[in-house]
């Protein structure tokens, strides 16, 4: 095979393992400038990795000249560990990557008098719904009864926050299933992994049960990510949208109440010192038609404000952007971070 097959961009930067076997990327610039005070943490979603999002080393790049540096953080749940993972363990998990790089910062400052620099989290996909439940679940998290051996401790508190593709995967499975040549089989399928989901979601030893990869893989999930009957109950929310699970964030048929119980509690928990930038991609192909994106931000905007949290003016939707923003909305995008970061 060719040395040049299917080589990707490299980019210069430190790996710094932020917790035990987790680690974040730091990039820097070519000539090697680390001194930079603030700090924004990239947070993807599921199957991500480093380098799987394309705009973020370009929002790197044009952060070069400014006091922002760009981190891209592993967690448990990045690549194929997301089938097995959970919203509580990943927040627990940004929260000890933003301890890490509050103390890195501090130790580049020269002199005894430190200047506190500036954090801030950009969540893509999912990585959305790991930025919101930060931000308005209760702080520390309540100790669940299968909760992974997580000592919960009290999450950081950050300069500033975004959701880029907010997506609800509910609404996006609803519209692969109707999108598809056979509706009816796919929705057997789905009956019957819900019915197997509810019916056995642990073990007898109190593990996670994987649920057939054979038949969640019809629905489009990876064919070799194992999937717990847990987590798939969490982002298809078969009881949605009256009592939704945690997963179930960002879809357009939620009750007003439900907004309050989530997007209402950010000010309520004050975790974020600044406004919320959201941003959500025009043509993200995971939402479907029958979305009205401007109908759906309007009432994020008015929970936020209602719980007393603040709204940045940069939100709203992306024109041209696919969910992962390949080409078209990518200077657009990173526009509106670079005004939201400037002004925090």
């Amino acid at each position: 095979m060719s040395s040049n097959a299917s080589r990707g961009p490299s980019h210069s930067g430190f790996l710094h393992e932020y917790a035990p076997r987790l680690v974040a990327f730091e990039f820097t610039p070519p000539t090697g400038g680390i001194n930079k005070t603030n700090s924004l943490i990239f947070i993807g979603g599921l199957t991500d990795g480093f380098s799987t999002v394309p705009y973020v080393s370009k929002l790197a790049n044009a952060l070069e000249d400014t006091d922002w540096s760009v981190f891209s953080t592993l967690l448990s749940s990045s690549y194929a560990g997301w089938g097995v993972g959970s919203l509580d363990r990943d927040v627990e998990e940004i929260g000890q990557c933003v301890r890490f790089v509050r103390d890195l910062k501090a130790s580049r400052q020269p002199g005894a008098v430190t200047t506190a620099g500036k954090i801030a989290i950009m969540g893509h996909s999912t990585g959305s719904q790991d930025v919101l439940h930060y931000l308005y679940s209760p702080n520390p998290l309540p100790r669940k009864e299968f909760g992974f051996g997580i000592q919960h401790l009290v999450r950081p508190a950050l300069d500033g926050a975004i959701l880029q593709a907010p997506a609800s995967d509910r609404e996006g499975l609803q519209a692969i299933i109707d999108a598809s040549p056979e509706p009816d089989e796919l929705r057997k399928v789905y009956d019957q992994l819900v019915r197997s989901a509810k019916e056995h979601p642990y073990t007898s030893d109190k593990n996670d049960s994987i649920l057939p990869m054979n038949l969640t893989a019809k629905l489009s999930y990876p064919a070799d990510t194992p999937l717990s009957a847990r987590r798939f109950l969490s982002l298809v929310s078969p009881h949605s949208p009256d009592d939704p699970s945690d997963d179930d964030l960002f879809s357009s048929d939620l009750s007003d109440k439900r907004l309050q119980e989530t997007f209402g509690m950010v000010g309520t928990q004050g975790i974020i010192t600044s406004k919320l930038l959201v941003l959500y991609s025009g043509e993200d192909e995971y939402c479907p038609h029958w979305v009205d994106k401007e109908k759906l931000l309007r009432r994020w905007q008015q929970a936020i404000e209602a719980g007393g949290a603040k709204w940045d003016t940069n939100s709203g939707i992306v024109p041209e952007a696919s969910h992962n923003v390949h080409a078209e909305g990518q200077q657009d995008l990173i526009d509106r971070v670079l005004r939201y970061l400037k002004a925090l």
